[in-house]
């Protein structure tokens, strides 16, 4: 073979190995880190286009000794394209809670947007970024779980596939771009590898310690394309409390705008 021969034979050999490691290619491994972000989007692109939608939700909080207490909420949501969801959650029983509202402006890059109403004052209150660790409402859930979970806000890890509840499960962990004022420092999800619906996630505090687990079950498909869960379980391992969360009634595309988000106006939501 001629020196030219063997150059052009080494560029070619250079350009297939090139092809091979693209991804998506035959041949390419994906990095865990990769293939936990290309799920965590195809679940996110899944649910991609449903406008907005109403729910109905109740409320179930349950201390260590196991006495309950119960709250009726109405939720609004609406999706904004090239950014994070709008929430609106609106209390109507019990007496000591009735007119507390809660409006939500999560956002894809940057801190999220939290306001509280609370009727006994009369007065709207910013949730502080800083502070979005704590309890919503005295549940199990904090601020940042309330919030809808942006892809851009987390880096991820492909763990492997597991069984859940006699599913197929991809298995991932997923870290916090904001690590200083989250109150987590890592979560393991469980999403289902054939609709990537969300069954489960173990949360890990700052000391890297389990902290809690939340469960979702009961899906349902809306306009053919859109799952929204029945049951929700937050479980809290160190202090014995949870919360469950009881969803019915979703209506989509009701014609929700942004002026049904409306901070300056959360004294009047009724």
């Amino acid at each position: 073979m001629t020196s030219n021969g063997r150059f052009y034979s080494c560029i070619l050999f250079v350009l297939v190995l090139t092809v091979q490691l693209l991804p998506g290619s035959p041949g390419y491994c994906e990095t865990a880190e990769e293939k936990g972000l290309l799920i965590a989007t195809e679940a996110d692109r899944r649910d991609d286009g449903f406008g907005d939608y109403t729910a109905e939700m109740t409320m179930t909080l349950k201390n260590k000794q196991g006495n309950e207490s119960k709250r009726s909420i109405r939720t609004k949501t609406l999706e904004v394209p090239g950014d994070g969801d709008k929430s609106l959650s609106i209390f109507d029983t019990p007496k000591d809670v009735k007119g507390t509202a809660f409006l939500t402006f999560s956002h894809k890059i940057g801190d999220d947007e939290q306001w509280l109403y609370l009727p006994a004052l009369k007065r709207v209150k910013r949730i502080n970024s800083r502070n979005k660790s704590g309890s919503f409402m005295g549940s199990e859930f904090a601020y940042e779980d309330i919030a809808s979970q942006e892809v851009e806000k987390y880096t991820y890890k492909y763990l492997g596939e597991d069984t859940y509840q006699g599913q197929s499960c991809f298995v991932m962990e997923s870290y916090p771009v904001d690590k200083k004022y989250s109150g987590y420092t890592k979560r393991i999800s469980w999403l289902d590898t054939t609709e990537y619906r969300l069954h489960k996630i173990e949360f890990y505090d700052r000391k890297k310690s389990l902290l809690k687990t939340l469960t979702v079950g009961e899906y349902q498909q809306y306009l053919g394309k859109y799952w929204r869960p029945g049951i929700m379980t937050m479980v809290n391992h160190q202090t014995g409390k949870s919360t469950v969360l009881n969803w019915t009634d979703y209506t989509f595309q009701t014609g929700l705008t942004d002026k049904d988000f409306n901070s300056t106006s959360l004294k009047r939501v009724r």
